[in-house]
């Protein structure tokens, strides 16, 4: 198969074998060639850990320092109070019964990411087949099942990302946006890859941090050197 212009520039601008400190890997991701929009800039961890076991199952959320640079649309499912509470947080959407009617009948799709109170839990959860495999389900561990929705919101709003182990043992996350300043990048990424050693399993055993690589959505992928 013959290989466009721009992944035989890129091709010649890294070397494949090396792992790159992450000030020099955000560097020759923006000299990379890339696409004519403003690409996102992805992080990928492969751990040394064993999703199967329960005691290394790795799933949080954090605010990422300089945000995401994407406007994230937040529907929260409250009544009353929690309801007027949300709103005010800026919440794009807030509703009860009505909004999961909504999800299930019309398969409405218009959000990112769905706050909950823990009282709504019990009728948002007969949606899991609907919002399960759309990673949309809240949960406490991601901060999105709560009392507290002024908060929640506001911080999704400021960049707070969502992570969690897959099947092969990775994360994989947002830090940002091509046009950020390096430096933003650079502290996007020290911030998450802290917080991951931060929630590292007791279980987990010999080297952690497998392979960590960055990326961007058109842009090739860089290997970067974290030990831990």
């Amino acid at each position: 198969m013959k290989l466009s212009k721009r992944t035989n520039d890129n091709r010649q601008l890294l070397d494949p074998t090396k792992s790159y400190e992450i000030q020099e890997a955000v560097e020759l991701l923006k000299e990379a060639k890339s696409a004519k929009f403003d690409e996102t800039v992805e992080l990928h961890l492969r751990l040394g850990v064993d999703g199967r076991h329960a005691d290394q199952q790795i799933r949080g959320a954090m605010v990422l320092p300089n945000g995401t640079g994407k406007d994230r649309t937040v529907l929260v499912i409250a009544k009353g109070e929690k309801a007027t509470e949300a709103e005010e947080a800026g919440a794009d959407f807030v509703g009860a019964e009505e909004m999961i009617e909504k999800i299930q009948e019309e398969q409405w799709f218009d959000y990112d990411v769905i706050v909950a109170t823990p009282d709504m839990m019990g009728l948002l959860g007969r949606l899991g087949r609907i919002l399960g495999p759309k990673g949309l389900m809240p949960n406490p561990k991601s901060g999105t099942v709560t009392m507290d929705l002024g908060k929640a919101v506001s911080e999704i709003k400021a960049g707070k990302v969502e992570y969690r182990l897959d099947k092969a043992n990775m994360i994989h996350v947002s830090i940002g946006k091509l046009s950020f300043d390096n430096e933003k990048l650079v502290q996007n990424i020290h911030a998450f890859l802290d917080e991951i050693l931060r929630v590292k399993p007791a279980a987990a055993k010999g080297t952690y941090f497998k392979n960590i690589s960055l990326s961007s959505t058109m842009g090739p992928g860089i290997k970067i050197h974290k030990s831990a």
